[in-house]
Order: structure tokens, then C-alpha cells, then sequence
């Protein structure tokens, strides 16, 4: 007997659904396309807010829901299409064949000449206006400076920059071009951020002297420098003014340098250069679980199409509506942040911490004060705001936010009353969940889908998504491997330096050829949500940033102390968190606070300030396969309380004890959370 479908915790509203742009979408298409066979019924009246029946249609009619999607944003491109989809394979896709079209043109091409295209904010409350006339103005003149300094079709331009305009502008001129972009925030070491753009080998270097973080501005120009050395190819450097601190650092720089006021400053008709559909437009690295970071190459059209449907029938975006989504620019939300310039909506840049000490309520102020309709965050901010205590409906106006878009990792039940009891009733929490590899998303809402706590709504559209078990056999209400049964136009063109497409290949179709496997245990639920326990690979998830483990293994060994280091990201059942680091000590070392404090100040300026570890454990020897590869997966799936025959083999580690030893440490630590305060403390 089958369990009852559980109610909602939250539905839309239906005159609200109805007059969504997905509802609109689906009106719209289902008279001409094969939409209407898709519901459960025959009912010739077609219920456009019906969600599951489009899904159907967007999933088994490839070529027509794409096409519509193409058609419903009125793409402008320089030369139309052939066929929708000429090749159906993956990897290897070929989508809008004979198109040629530019990113940057459609992202400027719906912007109000004298409404806020941006939104610069940061953490003291200020903010500066960007209108449409003046992005436009600011693109053109930034390309014609790359131009001038050689940047063309296929180049590379990178940036080191925190959240600001001057990243999108940077990125909108390098596109105009047909140059391929790059970016990572300055909390990146200089060498974490080389060992990403050095693989590009890039034209021009877009650099800040800083960036503000908890009430503290971190100089980053000697850093900056230090990056330009790493990168010998480097034509030029466009050195940003944004916290005010004088140029040049104390060490020439080795190539030209030209302020960024003299390259914004000029006055310049913006010419956006046609591109086939699949030129590459920009590269997001993955978090390099082994050796260097892989680079992710996405395409002009397929990133156009992709964010089109995402941000203007998922999250209804148009003119008029203003995002606001707490990111870094290494991840991939800071991208499809970007993109909402594409709907004609206002994007809002924030330099600074997402709550800092003097003011942890400040991202609601700005929302309040900035009237933002669409507020983006990740479940561990949402989590700490009910954790301290913060009721930002209280203290502001927040009813113009429709929707909170929430990922970065699993949120948890518990979440969803405090948003409604602190936040708004009226408000849609739109968990999400994606990944930089499509850069966007999987599974998520959209304005005519229910919201069940702890659940995503459902798969988006054009995503065939699935739960497969071992074998290939996909499940529901059962745990499985989050799968893609048929391509999408934003997944990778390819990885950069992967000629043959090696590396691609096995990063996602390995385990299920001809089926991209993403890396994560999902279970699609018979009431059509999703819900996401975790990934089922090593990459550290932290607030949505990840990062690969050996960056920090890399850092932490180098210390004398240290002979060898493993550290996980493990999810917790309450939402949180944990990213412990075990340390096996040399002889005659001890692992006291200084050594403590070393290892986290190795971690905080060799890799990244936000990966420092909760806890630093001794333990005596890290596990490893027979070949020498450590069992990263294994032992974070035992602290998680995995049985050990599930998912590891004792006979095919080289020190099997140690499987025991993780396995009863992570015993203990759950024993140690479930006892009443008293016992724990006891213990």
C-alpha cells in the first residue's frame, strides 16, 4: 500500500501562477507543440500552471521545448539555426546548429536606458546605481581597451575580483569580443588562483587592490602582483581602484598597467562580435578533488538559453525585478547572477560578509531598502540567522520579496518555518540544487509548483533528471545517483587541455555511459520533488563555494609537523556542516594550539579563508587504496554512520584497521551529539 501524498508546506497562489511567465510559456506553446499530450488527462482546456505535464513535454520533445524556449526570448541572432538539436549523444551534443549570436548583446539588448542595470552594495550599507546607458557605455569602453591591447575571438581575460561591477563589465566587454572569460575572488591565493588561470594562458589580467570582509579591507595588491608573475603570457593588467588603495605595489609589475578608470573612462560605440552557437564563453573550474582544477568551458548560446529558462520561467524574472544573491565570483551563482541582465532585471553586486559582527542583518536591509523581489542565499545563512535570533521582518520591509532562492547544499526542513514566521508568508523558499559542471541548476521551483519542506519542487525544465541505483536502474522514494538521461544545451562544451575529451568523459559518463552522473545522492520522490542528501564524491561544499581537498592537503603538508593530512566535508541530518582535518604527526610533534593555529593560518592565506577547518583531529594513518589514492568518500561515508561493507572494501585498503578506527570515531562523535548536554559533556 502506498503512502499518502504529503501536503505542501507552501503553494502559490493560483491568480499569482496563473500570470507567471510559466504559466504564460506554457499557454503560449501548448496550441503548436506537442505540450498538451503530455498531461494526465485529455481535458482539451489545458491547465497552464500544470507543471508536471510541461516537465513531461520539455523532457521527451527535446527539439521543441528548446526551440520554444528560443522563441519565447526571441533570440537575436546574426544568423538563424538549421536544426534544434542535429546530434543527440552525450557527451557530444549539437545544439542550434549554423546560429551565430553574442552573449553580451542580449544581455544589454532589454536593459532600461535610465533604470539600474546593477546595484553595487557592500557590507556598510551603501550602494551605488548603475543604469542601463552607463553599462552599456562602460562595456564598450572596457572592449575597445582589450582590443587595443590585443584581446580577440578565442583570447583569454581573467579576473581576480571580488563581487563588484567592475567583474561584470570586465566580463561583458571580454564576451563582446569573442574573448573567453575567467574569474575567481581575491580570497583565492595567489597560487590557488594560478593554478586555474595559468592553464588558459591569458591575454589580460583584470585585478582589485582589495576587497572588504567583516569590517576589515584586505590589501590584495601584492597578491595581485604575485598572480601577474605566475602568469607569463600576460599582455597587460587592467589594476581596479576599489577600496582606495594607491597603485603600484612596492614590485614593478612586468607588463603594461593600465588603470581601470582610464579604460572605463572613454567614450566608444559597443560592437558585439558574432560566435557560433557553441564558442566558448566562459571557463568555471571545478574544485580539483585531484591534481589541478578542471577547466569547465560553456558555450555563448547554450549559457543564453540555459539562464534564459532559469531566471525568466523558473524564477520569473523581467524588467522591473531586482536580484539579489549572496556570492563570490568563483561560484557559479555569481554567473547566473550576472545573467539576470538577460530578463532585463536589475543585478545586485555585494562586496563583503554575508552577516558581519556590526550589522548581521545587513543583506535584509538592502533588500528592504532596494525593494528586491528575488533575495538568493545558501541554507548555512539561513540556518545562522535562526540561530542568532535575527527576525528581519521585524526590524524591515520585506514585501516585495516574492521568492528566496536557497542552495549551495541540502536545506533542511527545520528552515522553512523560520522563513515564513521571520521573513514573509507570501514568500516562495525556492531550494535549488546544481552545479558549476551546467552552471545552473537541476532540480528546483518555479512560479506554479508547491514547495514541501526539505524537498525541492521538482526537476526543471528540459532536465531529465533521475535516480539510478548501481546498476542503472532508476529508483523512486529510494536513494539514488542524481542522473541526466539526455543532454541540456549548458552542459560542457569540453575541459580545457583535454584534447580527446578523456577527462570529460570520465568525470560524468564513466559510471553510466551514454548518462551523465553528476555526484550526488538524490531521491525523486512518487509526489515529483526531490530531495538531495549530500555528494557522493569528496569536493568540500562550503555555503555553496567548493573546493577541492587537496588544495588544502597540499598547504597543511608542507607544514614540518605534518606527515600526512585528510580532510572532508561531511552534511549533517540538522543541515550543518562539518569539515574536519586529520593530521598524522611526525615523530616528536604535538598537536597543541600553536600547531592548531599554523595549520588554520596555512589553510586561511595558502588556500581560502572560508575552507578553515571546524576541528583538527590526530589520527594514526590516513586509509588508502592499494595504488596509494586516499579514501576520501570511505571516510567521510563512515563519520556519516555508513555501514562498512557498504562502501568499502577492507582487502583493498592498504591499512584496513584504520577503517575500523574511522568507523568507531565517527560512533563516538554521534553518541556525543544525540546524549543530553549533561552526558556530552561528561563524555
Amino acid at each position: 500500500m502506498s503512502s499518502p501524498t504529503p501536503q505542501p508546506f507552501w503553494t502559490p497562489d493560483p491568480a499569482t501562477a496563473a500570470g507567471s511567465r510559466v504559466a504564460d510559456f506554457g499557454r503560449r506553446f501548448a496550441r503548436h507543440s506537442g505540450f498538451a499530450r503530455h498531461r494526465d488527462d485529455v481535458d482539451t482546456t489545458h491547465d497552464h500552471t500544470d507543471y508536471a505535464a510541461l516537465h513531461r513535454w520539455s523532457v521527451t520533445d527535446l527539439e521543441g521545448f528548446w526551440g520554444a524556449v528560443w522563441e519565447y526570448f526571441e533570440i537575436d541572432a546574426a544568423t538563424s539555426y538549421e536544426r534544434v538539436l542535429a546530434e543527440e549523444t552525450m557527451p557530444g551534443a549539437r545544439w542550434f546548429t549554423g546560429a551565430t549570436l553574442n552573449y553580451t548583446q542580449h544581455a544589454l539588448r532589454n536593459l532600461s536606458a535610465d533604470r539600474p542595470a546593477i546595484i553595487a552594495l557592500d557590507e556598510t550599507g551603501s550602494g551605488d546605481k548603475i543604469t542601463g546607458d552607463r553599462l552599456r557605455a562602460q562595456v564598450a569602453s572596457v572592449a575597445a581597451t582589450l582590443r587595443e591591447l590585443g584581446v580577440g575571438k578565442g583570447d583569454r581575460v581573467v579576473g581576480y575580483l571580488p563581487n563588484t561591477p567592475h567583474a561584470i563589465v570586465a566580463f561583458l566587454a571580454a564576451a563582446s569580443l569573442g574573448a573567453v572569460w575567467s574569474v575567481c575572488g581575491q580570497d583565492y591565493a595567489p597560487r590557488a588562483a594560478a593554478d586555474r588561470f595559468a592553464q588558459l594562458e591569458p591575454t589580460v589580467l583584470v585585478a582589485a587592490d582589495g576587497y572588504l570582509f567583516n569590517g576589515t579591507t584586505h590589501d590584495r595588491r601584492d597578491a595581485a602582483l604575485e598572480l601577474v608573475h605566475a602568469l607569463p603570457g600576460l599582455k597587460a593588467t587592467l589594476l581596479v581602484d576599489h577600496v582606495g588603495l594607491p597603485w603600484p605595489s612596492p614590485e614593478p609589475s612586468p607588463v603594461p598597467v593600465v588603470p581601470w578608470e582610464d579604460a572605463v573612462g572613454r567614450t566608444e560605440e559597443l560592437h558585439c562580435t558574432p560566435v557560433p552557437f557553441d564558442h566558448p564563453l566562459w571557463v568555471l573550474f571545478s574544485s580539483g578533488t585531484t591534481g589541478l582544477p578542471k577547466g569547465i568551458v560553456h558555450g555563448h548560446g547554450g549559457v543564453l538559453l540555459e539562464h534564459l529558462k532559469t531566471l525568466g520561467l523558473h524564477s520569473d524574472l523581467g524588467p522591473g525585478d531586482r536580484l539579489l544573491w549572496y556570492t563570490t565570483t568563483h561560484w557559479m551563482m555569481w554567473n547566473l547572477a550576472v545573467s539576470a541582465l538577460l530578463t532585463g532585471a536589475t543585478t545586485c553586486t555585494y562586496d563583503g560578509s554575508p552577516a558581519p559582527h556590526s550589522r548581521p542583518d545587513v543583506l535584509w536591509e538592502l533588500a528592504a531598502r532596494h525593494r528586491v523581489t528575488l533575495f538568493g542565499t545558501s541554507p548555512q545563512y539561513l540556518l545562522g540567522m535562526a540561530k542568532f535570533g535575527i527576525d528581519p521582518a521585524a526590524t524591515h520591509d520585506l514585501s516585495a520579496i516574492r521568492a528566496i532562492g536557497c542552495t549551495g547544499s541540502a536545506l533542511p526542513a527545520s528552515a522553512y518555518p523560520w522563513v515564513r514566521d521571520h521573513v514573509g508568508a507570501h514568500i516562495q523558499l525556492a531550494s535549488a540544487s546544481g552545479g558549476t559542471d551546467i552552471a545552473s541548476g537541476f532540480a528546483g521551483s518555479a512560479g506554479t509548483t508547491p514547495v514541501w519542506a526539505g524537498e525541492l519542487s521538482a526537476p526543471n525544465l528540459g532536465v531529465a533528471l533521475a535516480a539510478y541505483d548501481a546498476e542503472g536502474r532508476p529508483l523512486v522514494d529510494r536513494v539514488g545517483e542524481l542522473v541526466v538521461t539526455r543532454p541540456m544545451p549548458s552542459m560542457p562544451l569540453y575541459f580545457w587541455s583535454d584534447p580527446d575529451g578523456t577527462r570529460y568523459r570520465e568525470a560524468y559518463f564513466a559510471t553510466y555511459p551514454g548518462v551523465w552522473r553528476h555526484g550526488d545522492w538524490i531521491t525523486l520522490t512518487s509526489h515529483g520533488s526531490v530531495i538531495v542528501h549530500g555528494r557522493s564524491d569528496s569536493t568540500l561544499n562550503r555555503n555553496g563555494v567548493r573546493l577541492g581537498s587537496g588544495d588544502i592537503h597540499d598547504v597543511v603538508e608542507r607544514l614540518p609537523e605534518i606527515t600526512e593530512a585528510l580532510v572532508i566535508g561531511a552534511e549533517e541530518p540538522d543541515g550543518g556542516y562539518w569539515m574536519p582535518l586529520f593530521a598524522v604527526l611526525a615523530d616528536g610533534a604535538a598537536l597543541d594550539d600553536a600547531l592548531r593555529e599554523r595549520i588554520r593560518e596555512a589553510v586561511r592565506t595558502g588556500v581560502s579563508p572560508r575552507h578553515v577547518p571546524d576541528e583538527i583531529l590526530t589520527v594514526p594513518g590516513i586509509p588508502h587504496t592499494r595504488t596509494g589514492k586516499k579514501l576520501e568518500v570511505p571516510v567521510k561515508r563512515l563519520l556519516q554512520g555508513a555501514p562498512v561493507e557498504q562502501i568499502v572494501n577492507p582487502g583493498a585498503v592498504d591499512n584496513p584497521g584504520l577503517i575500523d578506527y574511522f568507523a568507531a570515531l565517527g560512533a563516538e562523535r554521534r553518541a556525543a551529539r544525540s546524549a543530553p548536554a549533561g552526558e556530552a559533556s561528561r563524555a
